[in-house]
């Protein structure tokens, strides 16, 4: 279980998240949704270790993870999926993936190697190609096995529709929520596109200017009128 709880950013004098309790239970996606600059990258960032809370707590499995370092959250079971599909376009398929658990036994290697292109088929077809010659999706596809490499118990997937038709999206973000019930991973999504995101999450937090506004069954905030006028421009 990720939980976090009151946590609060802030950068320089501007209050990037206020005091944000939320949970990430395993064997599930959690749908964090909300328009650009409600914080929802800020709350990855921090997660992972790149940036530090002003205050509040984050707790992995019961232990207090808050500003630790970003290679010590990952050998501890989260991996983050950044904004902008940060693939190494000089590196093969492979190489690229190889590099995600590159710190793990060979043989753990090789079992996440062998789950990841049986779970992205077009990985292991491509495995010796350059990752420059994937499409979009596909880069998004190496960038979500790459962190699943890593062997985590929670993924932390920051805006993964970003520039990608709407079906190559549905048939990605499907495949996570597969993967959550599956493997019993504990899946953070952040989204702008909240209508996907709601579709495959069990629950739906609704941030903005930095601030929880709403949080629930997915279902029931997808069906929120008032809710997704005000907040989520749809």
């Amino acid at each position: 279980m990720l939980r976090i709880d009151g946590l609060s950013v802030n950068y320089g004098a501007v209050e990037a998240l206020k005091n944000v309790s939320l949970d990430v239970p395993p064997g599930r996606v959690t749908a964090v949704i909300g328009a650009n600059g409600a914080g929802k990258s800020t709350l990855m960032r921090t997660l992972a270790g790149l940036q530090k809370p002003l205050a509040g707590r984050v707790l992995f499995n019961d232990e207090d993870i808050t500003g630790g370092k970003p290679e010590d959250i990952v050998r501890m079971g989260i991996a983050l999926v950044p904004e902008g599909r940060s693939t190494i376009p000089d590196l093969t398929v492979e190489e690229n993936l190889k590099l995600g658990g590159m710190w793990r036994t060979h043989a753990q290697r090789a079992t996440s190697l062998t789950r990841v292109y049986a779970l992205f088929p077009v990985l292991g077809e491509r495995r010796d190609l350059g990752a420059d010659t994937l499409s979009g999706g596909e880069r998004q596809q190496l960038a979500i096995g790459r962190a699943l490499m890593t062997g985590p118990q929670a993924l932390l997937l920051d805006e993964p529709s970003l520039g990608l038709a709407p079906l190559i999206v549905t048939q990605i973000l499907e495949l996570v929520e597969l993967m959550a019930r599956d493997s019993g991973l504990a899946v953070l999504l952040v989204e702008q596109n909240a209508v996907t995101a709601l579709r495959v999450a069990k629950t739906g937090i609704v941030l903005n200017l930095g601030e929880i506004v709403k949080s629930g069954p997915a279902q029931e905030i997808a069906q929120d009128e008032e809710l997704r006028h005000a907040y989520l421009g749809y």
